[in-house]
């Protein structure tokens, strides 16, 4: 890769987008799937006129936004399946926010069971809150997953693009 051109430079920073997009799902500080999308976007815009690389942003973003429904639409199914309540999860995300700047980094996901279990606690008692917290993380490692893959579908479509385009 020539770094010597504009297009050069546009690629590397495209490219760094869509890596730290990648990074970014599994640090949810980061808008991992939005970033990774964007790497391409720029791509796209700022390249070379090839109408290729319009193919590719219209393939990557049709995958992104069908990863960002299947995130939410999977994972909500099934805790709604089993009985947890959307307040649970607002009380998760929450906390798990105030968390993140308590204890950084790992603050985010103690403070997300903290507030699903405290919800489910009140709700059902102790018996029966940890379960339901359990079902809980398992959807929220299951959305994470699933935007783990989706940016990285993005990613992979970007460097089929390269090779194409």
């Amino acid at each position: 890769m020539d770094l010597s051109d504009s297009h050069g430079v546009i690629t590397l920073i495209s490219g760094l987008a869509i890596a730290v997009g990648i990074v970014g799902v599994v640090i949810p500080v980061l808008p991992g799937l939005l970033l990774s999308w964007a790497g391409v976007l720029l791509w796209a815009l700022l390249g070379s006129d090839s109408a290729g690389r319009w193919v590719v942003l219209a393939v990557a973003t049709l995958v992104a936004l069908g990863g960002a429904a299947v995130k939410y639409l999977v994972p909500g199914k099934r805790l709604k399946s089993v009985g947890v309540p959307n307040t649970a999860l607002f009380a998760g995300g929450v906390l798990g926010v105030i968390g993140f700047f308590v204890i950084p980094v790992i603050g985010i996901v103690i403070g997300f069971v903290l507030g699903v279990y405290l919800v489910e606690l009140q709700r059902l008692g102790h018996e029966r809150a940890w379960p339901s917290t359990k079902h809980a993380l398992a959807a929220a490692g299951m959305a994470m997953l699933i935007e783990f893959t989706t940016a990285l579908a993005v990613g992979v479509i970007w460097v089929f693009g390269l090779l194409l385009t």
